[in-house]
């Protein structure tokens, strides 16, 4: 990810370069783009003239890194011109219908989303105040998710310079950060800037703990540099023997937030850390990956347990690779992951990949969001952004209960179940047979009665485990579900339906 232009050596900012965001683009822009991003900027640009941040900088510095930000991780160009256009209407006198008349609807609309989000102030408020906020932050995600992508790069930016903010503010702006905006970028699936967020986040609530850290790193680098060179210069060649093609091979090591979790679990002790360093490997098609993964599984033993095929089932996010863990030489454990190019584009940039995969003829980006089942069907919208809308309408005005399920079904680790035939439930960590069975229908749930767990008997209130297959035993007695299942329900979905059931066994006994 790019920085903002450096001082010069008399402290002033250097004239900002408009190519810079071009040649940091991911998607190729054609010249009537190029064109529009540029009237943005100089449109902007004199907006906020004379307006300087907390850091002494002139104010388009912020509005123009937010825009290449943007550009890096593959966006179009009204999302572009909205990262430069975000604060001009609360900031400056030009107004949101000058931009509306100069821009289009497109870009006005996603203007007048920032600003709506740019009033909402989240940590350090009243929990009241807090939860109504946030529950307005995930409507605009649910209305148009370029929104939301815009303030993930607008916060990026903000906490690459919180040093120009006291302390007070630096915390508070990053508990925020750590505990929703690194959240949603994780939910998008956009790794690059949930990554940076976290480490950013991380050296102000624990700078004690991040400096510790980032020594454990930098020896470790230092360390398995070489090591990682050797291995990858190997791997090439095993696997090129193979009649393997391989688009690129790279070495990583974990990101410090990151592998503060891993070393916390294992009492900061690196050696017990065995992804620590790991190899990506980038190979042309699906069928290259599983090959790919045989060649070194023939050279290198696998630790047990460690094998994970994220390609035949994708993450709630939608990342797709294949890892593995594996003795390699000299006894050292490392980490492969084996993807597509595509695969590792949406890795690393999630849903924003869309934008970069339509100008390669891939179709409009709307299809993402609302793929079509079949020509002349309605649109679907993309499964959890429709389940956001539904979940909002479900849980009414009740804040508190939105928060919590927001916690559960948004924020926590997602698993998949099966049905008997093989559809795919996708649920939050610790779900029950009862949400299984809510998820498919509310009057599976209703009726349920037991439940099966890939062909065993378990109780309603089993936690199922990821790739399990689940069956739900049902009764035609029995009418109405028990009132006892909302004890262990996850899912605000489930606590909602046994709830309206509840409440029309009772109506029906007081007529």
């Amino acid at each position: 990810m790019g920085q903002t232009p450096k001082h010069n050596e008399n402290g002033m900012t250097p004239t900002l370069d408009i190519n810079e965001i071009f040649k940091a683009s991911r998607r190729p822009l054609s010249s009537e783009e190029r064109k529009f991003i540029t009237d943005a900027f100089t449109f902007a640009d004199e907006a906020h003239r004379g307006q300087l941040r907390k850091s002494g900088e002139p104010y388009i510095t912020h509005s123009f890194a937010v825009a290449r930000i943007l550009a890096e991780i593959g966006m179009d160009k009204e999302t572009l011109a909205a990262g430069l256009l975000h604060d001009v209407p609360e900031d400056t006198e030009r107004t949101l219908d000058e931009i509306g008349k100069r821009f289009g609807p497109d870009v006005q609309v996603l203007v007048d989303g920032i600003t709506k989000l740019s009033k909402i102030r989240l940590r350090g408020s009243h929990e009241k105040y807090f939860l109504e906020n946030l529950r307005k932050m995930f409507l605009a995600m649910a209305a148009d998710i370029r929104v939301v992508i815009i303030k993930l790069a607008d916060r990026l930016h903000n906490m690459r310079t919180l040093d120009a903010l006291p302390k007070e503010k630096q915390e508070r702006i990053a508990r925020e950060t750590m505990e929703i905006f690194a959240q949603i970028a994780n939910r998008l699936g956009i790794s690059e800037i949930k990554g940076e967020l976290e480490d950013l986040a991380f050296k102000y609530l624990e700078p004690e703990q991040y400096a510790e850290v980032l020594e454990i790193e930098q020896t470790r680098v230092k360390e398995g540099t070489k090591y990682l060179e050797e291995v990858m210069k190997t791997l090439r060649k095993d696997l090129s023997q193979d009649g393997i093609k391989i688009l690129d091979i790279d070495g990583r090591t974990k990101r410090l937030y990151r592998l503060y979790q891993k070393l916390k679990k294992h009492d900061m002790d690196v050696r017990r850390v065995y992804d620590f360093i790991a190899i990506r490997l980038i190979v042309p098609e699906i069928v290259d990956c599983y090959e790919a993964l045989g060649s070194i599984h023939k050279r290198y033993r696998p630790l047990v347990g460690r094998i994970k095929d994220y390609i035949s089932l994708p993450k709630p996010n939608g990342y797709q690779s294949l890892h593995t863990t594996v003795f390699g030489p000299e006894g050292r454990i490392f980490e492969v992951q084996i993807r597509t190019p595509k695969m590792h584009t949406e890795a690393e940039y999630g849903i924003a990949a869309h934008w970069v995969y339509t100008e390669r003829g891939r179709g409009d980006w709307r299809t993402f969001f609302f793929p079509k089942k079949d020509a002349g069907s309605k649109p679907k919208e993309v499964a959890w952004v429709s389940q956001l809308k539904e979940w909002q309408k479900e849980v009414g005005k009740d804040n508190q209960e939105f928060w919590q399920g927001l916690k559960i079904e948004f924020f926590k680790n997602h698993i998949f179940a099966f049905t008997p035939i093989g559809d795919i439930i996708e649920l939050p960590e610790d779900a029950t047979p009862v949400d299984f069975a809510y998820a498919i229908h509310s009057e599976i749930g209703n009726h349920a009665v037991g439940a099966r767990a890939d062909g065993k008997m378990v109780p309603l209130d089993y936690k199922i485990k990821n790739g399990q297959v689940i069956e739900i035993l049902v009764a035609k007695e029995r009418e109405y579900p028990n009132g006892d299942w909302l004890q262990f329900a996850r899912t605000s979905s489930a606590k909602s339906r046994i709830r309206r059931a509840m409440r029309d066994r009772e109506a029906e006994r007081t007529k």
